[in-house]
């Protein structure tokens, strides 16, 4: 290994995943394990909190030992230990800072907070080697839908936000009114592919002082109010036409607020980022526009869509360049806003 070399061990604990990876230099992911909680919080429909931080408390030791075992190194090896320190869950995100911490502290490493979101939009950087700031993101995920101008590394400027539900959040409120449960994101995007996407005439909703921003709580409650019309009125549901005219009202947003973002900044590169990411019909639809206006379309894989650490050791790796280090002090911040430090 050649002396330049950085290794970094990146732990991710903000929601239901307990994540650790290590990564070389940013963008090389020598481990990448995550322990998923998703079977625990189907039964109760969404994540609970408390249940979570248990969970991050018994899984973290056993998930950082076997990403150093993949990763062929031990603690000593290491120039660095990265964290998310928010936004999320506090108890979920105090567990992975307290573990960070001591790391840092038992083995003299520098300790580098990481801001969530940031660790999605560098998820890009491990799979396109040739991506570099400037560049205009769209992250979309459960508690967050941000249309982000990428200045430099580490330095972004959020252009448009939601007003009200995140993206993910209306996907997984949809899913339980259906009856598809919890997570709703996967769910409605496979029962999607069998239904009809113009079958029913969902708002798309514009912001006439605000292009960049998004809301989608109307789009939610016309889907809520038009499954109990059907229902007061005995009318059949076809589920899989909900589903996909539901997710074409979400998607021509998104599409729409990205293509505008990149066009008036004079960009001509575009990334997503977040779980939403993954989704099928947003991927498809997102190329199509970008190939249709000659802007080059950057999206990591569905495993480095959803929460994981690799992407926080992406992001921690710039950070550390440019001087980073957080002291022992670092704490969990639920609601931390991104640029903040």
């Amino acid at each position: 290994m050649d002396e330049k070399d950085i290794l970094i061990l990146a732990i991710e604990s903000s929601c239901d995943e307990t994540a650790a990876a290590v990564v070389k230099n940013g963008r090389e992911v020598l481990s990448n394990v995550i322990s998923s909680q998703i079977e625990l919080h189907k039964l109760y429909g969404g994540v609970v909190p408390e249940i979570a931080s248990r969970k991050h408390i018994e899984k973290i030791n056993q998930v950082i030992e076997e990403a150093l075992a993949a990763a062929g190194t031990g603690l000593d090896d290491l120039d660095a230990v990265a964290v998310t320190y928010g936004p999320g869950l506090v108890g979920a995100l105090l567990v992975g800072v307290a573990e960070a911490k001591a790391i840092s502290y038992a083995k003299k490493l520098p300790l580098v907070g990481v801001h969530h979101i940031e660790g999605h939009i560098s998820a890009n950087y491990i799979e396109n080697k040739d991506l570099e700031p400037p560049f205009i993101c769209l992250v979309v995920s459960g508690g967050h839908t941000h249309l982000v101008r990428v200045k430099d590394y580490g330095e972004y400027e959020i252009l448009g936000r939601t007003r009200d539900d995140a993206a993910g959040e209306a996907f997984d409120k949809v899913a339980r009114a259906i009856g598809l449960g919890y997570p709703g994101g996967p769910k409605i995007d496979r029962l999607a592919r069998e239904g009809n996407p113009d079958a029913i005439a969902f708002p798309r909703a514009k912001l006439e002082d605000s292009p960049y921003d998004f809301s989608f709580s109307g789009l939610k409650s016309a889907v809520l109010n038009y499954l109990n019309g059907c229902r007061m009125k005995n009318e059949p549901v076809v589920e899989a036409d909900v589903a996909a005219s539901f997710q074409k009202a979400v998607t021509e947003v998104l599409v729409g607020h990205a293509m505008l973002a990149v066009k008036e900044s004079g960009m001509n590169k575009l990334a997503i980022a977040g779980g939403v990411a993954s989704n099928g019909a947003l991927r498809q639809a997102m190329e199509t526009a970008c190939m249709e206006n000659g802007i080059r379309f950057y999206r990591p894989s569905p495993i480095f869509c959803t929460d994981n650490a690799a992407m926080i050791g992406a992001a921690a790796y710039y950070e550390f360049r440019r001087g980073v280090r957080h002291g022992l002090d670092l704490n969990a911040v639920p609601n931390l806003k991104l640029g903040e430090r």
